[in-house]
């Protein structure tokens, strides 16, 4: 009987401190280091505006609300100059077109592409971690997590306007937040980011 007990007791001890032991190990993951590793992960980062980038200067039809929407919004913010052309077609008149090219404001924004001239982007920044929202273990690796986060983009002074929200609706979502979710794996006192998805379902580029 005696001996009965002690290995009830013995085995209830374990269990207790295999209780601790797993909440020590709880403890030591503070949500600041996901925090940290995100935003290391998107300053490496930057968002633009185009996907894919463009080349400059660029000739669109004056008539198509839907091609010239996007660039007469970068000329409102004045980072386009506009010239109107007349385009002479074989055979059947011609037509209005608008030229696009950088102003001296947006030479200063445009990122160049170096390996092929003439193309860039205007790029406005890395998203920043808001808040972490949850966090769980991959399974039984306690090395892994499953990281649920809010993250946001701040734009520019120049990106911030109605127009450039309108022509380029996915940086104007981005910069009002929105959820995502990342796997974190643990490196030594370090996490590395991987896998990552936002709520556009779409896994964003590693």
């Amino acid at each position: 009987m005696q001996n009965h007990l002690y290995q009830k007791n013995l085995a209830a001890l374990g269990l207790l401190v295999a209780a601790t032991w797993a909440a020590g190990c709880h403890k030591t993951i503070d949500k600041e280091q996901f925090r940290s590793a995100l935003n290391r992960y998107y300053s490496a980062r930057q968002e633009c505006l185009f996907e894919p980038e463009i080349k400059l200067p660029v000739q669109a039809d004056a008539g198509d609300d839907q091609e010239t929407k996007r660039f007469d919004a970068l000329t409102d913010a004045g980072l386009l100059q506009r010239t109107p052309q007349e385009k002479k077609r074989f055979l059947i008149g011609s037509k209005q077109v608008n030229d696009y090219d950088l102003s001296p404001a947006g030479r200063s924004h445009w990122t160049a592409d170096a390996s092929q001239p003439g193309m860039g982007n205007f790029c406005v920044g890395s998203p920043t971690v808001q808040s972490i929202d949850n966090f769980v273990p991959a399974g039984t690796n306690e090395n892994l997590y499953s990281v649920t986060y809010t993250y946001a983009l701040k734009l520019p002074d120049w990106a911030s306007n109605a127009e450039i929200g309108n022509a380029f609706p996915r940086i104007a979502q981005e910069s009002m937040g929105q959820s995502a979710t990342a796997t974190l794996t643990r490196e030594g006192n370090d996490w590395q980011v991987g896998n990552v998805t936002s709520t556009r379902g779409v896994p964003l580029p590693q």
